[in-house]
């Protein structure tokens, strides 16, 4: 995620990710110019082409963030996800998180509080939501791991009471970080 930086932090020297903002603030930046820009797009091709668009470019940017995440942690099983998963949250509890399962197969776990909901309902685009937000989230963790899968079939933004998010690792997960081999650094 590009609002985080990397760094070393933890006393086993794991990477660790420090947001820089919390997210919710940055989805706040980002959509005071992508609601208008979408909007006027709705206007020119159609709200479903605009919203084609808009939701094709915000995800191919979070494979490109779950890519650069999975390079800084080093590696791309789900005990590393859970990393950015954990800053979900924010320092406000931008995200009510209820944890389910969390082991080396399944992370799976329940949003039941979502202020991303919040705000884009105050900025009046809780039409957009999902496009700006829910959306990102299979692209993220593609972008993480190929092994990674996601299934999720409800989000507040969309009208349900709490989110749920399963998320499992698929047979013959790679763990090293994209273009590393096991033995170390690809050259």
């Amino acid at each position: 995620m590009e609002e985080s930086e990397h760094g070393r932090g933890e006393p086993d020297g794991r990477e660790t990710v420090r947001p820089l903002i919390s997210l919710l603030q940055r989805r706040g930046i980002e959509a005071e110019v992508l609601i208008p820009l979408i909007r006027r797009l709705e206007a020119e091709l159609g709200v479903e082409r605009a919203h084609a668009i808009a939701g094709e470019t915000i995800a191919e940017v979070a494979r490109q963030q779950g890519r650069a995440v999975a390079e800084g942690l080093g590696r791309t099983d789900i005990e590393g996800f859970t990393h950015v998963k954990d800053s979900w949250g924010g320092a406000g509890g931008d995200l009510t998180i209820e944890t389910l399962r969390q082991d080396d197969e399944r992370l799976e776990f329940n949003v039941v509080r979502c202020r991303f909901a919040e705000m884009y309902a105050q900025m009046g685009a809780s039409d957009l939501g999902y496009v700006l937000s829910c959306g990102r989230d299979f692209a993220l963790s593609e972008g993480y791991s190929d092994e990674l899968h996601l299934e999720r079939t409800q989000t507040i933004m969309q009208g349900a009471a709490f989110c749920n998010f399963r998320y499992r690792r698929a047979s013959g997960q790679q763990t090293e970080a994209p273009g590393e081999a096991k033995d170390g650094p690809a050259a």
